[in-house]
């Protein structure tokens, strides 16, 4: 690809996340600038930068080459090692049967080595995750010419939790920052975030990852351009005398990025060969095969959902992550849906009058006192036990998964054993 349309791409990548009056006034004459040189000089590569770093046009990670897995204690367990002459065979078979350049280096080995020795007891639960997800990024991948290995990326980015979000506000399972998702068309507003939609993200992601590729031309680079954003590739490219290699730039790169091309690597290659290192996937929740989708004719919420038809509210949650206070709006023109196991969707269909009618019923409860039994008095105080979730403490004592939500100011669904909640049983 010729440098000016390099340089085209980048500026408009940059560019399309200002205001238009910013645009207007520093996009003709730095574009004029940048394409009459070979390459970038400094001035240009820095501008571009400071647009990328100003809207924040970057995948967050942490400052090193380990991908977090939150919620989980980490233990030590006994090391594992891949003899050197093995690995670099897989290596091998790998870089065959991919568009990406993975050759074994001594710094992937170590990366491998330490996510089998560190987090192997955590793989079961992200390979069933991957049962469920994977199928989808797939066919949105390869609709777009896309390696279908780049559905690893999603793990390294969020391990596959469509709600994650990163300390400075990326969201969802591709961690969109929110300007980078409204170039995208991921649109968020008060009750829904896109950037958790999982399929909308992922056909996101799939246009990002294309228009890096029409950029550098290079799959391992458009993943290090993912992370860092594309100046800083591209500034790396030219100090490092004009190399175009991942692994021979890599040291011109942030450090964050520097770690994320190997920790995709690592991703790909222990799932490649999961079975080698005695790993199989948990029995997954769902396949995505199995849900359907039916638009709601009101302004709904999960617990409402539960009540009348008993599907638990952790399934909704996990099918309908987009929905940020796990209300489904109904905003005329909008369409909103709920995701929801195919084989409860009869049942749904069956009761859906009743539960409109609980909607109307709550709906003109809303400005009225609260009923006596949630006077002071009458409070309990719950402790945690294994195996407990809120949907089933809710079921226990009559009362909805947000209530108890509510009352104990809780921001997610996560528990811990020994806990104790506040909780207002409903009086018989």
């Amino acid at each position: 690809m010729n440098h000016q349309k390099i340089t085209f791409l980048l500026l408009f990548l940059s560019f399309s996340l200002l205001g238009q009056a910013k645009l207007d006034s520093i996009a003709s004459d730095s574009l004029k600038s940048v394409t009459k040189k070979g390459f970038f000089s400094d001035k240009d590569l820095s501008l571009i930068d400071s647009l990328i770093i100003e809207t924040q046009y970057k995948s967050p990670l942490t400052t090193n080459i380990n991908y977090v897995i939150k919620g989980l204690d980490v233990k030590e367990i006994p090391e594992e090692k891949i003899p050197t002459n093995v690995l670099k065979e897989r290596l091998k078979h790998l870089d065959n049967t991919s568009p990406f350049f993975i050759e074994y280096n001594p710094i992937l080995e170590n990366v491998i080595n330490s996510y089998l020795k560190y987090r192997k007891k955590y793989y079961p639960r992200l390979m069933a995750k991957a049962e469920y997800y994977f199928p989808m990024f797939e066919k949105y991948l390869d609709q777009f010419d896309v390696p279908l290995e780049m559905k690893y990326l999603a793990i390294v980015e969020s391990a596959l939790d469509p709600r994650a979000r990163s300390k400075v506000g990326a969201s969802g399972l591709w961690q969109f920052m929110y300007l980078t998702g409204k170039q995208y068309k991921l649109n968020v507003s008060s009750y829904v975030d896109e950037r958790q939609d999982p399929i909308k993200a992922t056909i996101a992601a799939c246009k990002y990852l294309s228009d890096l590729y029409d950029i550098f031309g290079d799959w391992d680079l458009a993943l290090a351009a993912y992370n860092s954003g594309p100046g800083n590739v591209s500034k790396a490219i030219k100090r490092s005398g004009g190399y175009q290699n991942y692994w021979n730039i890599r040291q011109y790169l942030p450090t964050e990025t520097a770690g994320y091309v190997p920790a995709f690597y690592a991703t790909l290659y222990i799932f490649k060969y999961a079975k080698e290192h005695g790993l199989a996937p948990e029995n997954p929740p769902i396949y995505h095969f199995e849900t359907d989708t039916i638009q709601v004719k009101k302004t709904v919420s999960f617990d409402q959902i539960t009540e009348v038809t008993g599907i638990e509210t952790e399934m909704l949650q996990f099918l309908n992550s987009e929905y940020k206070l796990d209300i489904i709006p109904f905003v005329k023109g909008k369409n909103y849906a709920v995701t929801l196991p195919r084989n409860r969707t009869v049942n749904f269909l069956t009761k859906e009058k009743e539960l409109y009618t609980l909607v109307d019923e709550d709906n003109a409860k809303r400005e009225k006192p609260l009923p006596k039994y949630l006077e002071l008095n009458q409070r309990i105080r719950y402790k945690v036990r294994g195996g407990d979730y809120l949907g089933k403490i809710a079921k226990k004592f009559g009362v909805r998964v947000s209530q108890i939500k509510k009352w104990n100011r809780l921001r997610s669904t996560n528990l811990k054993i020994g806990q104790r909640l506040t909780i207002f049983p409903k009086r018989l």
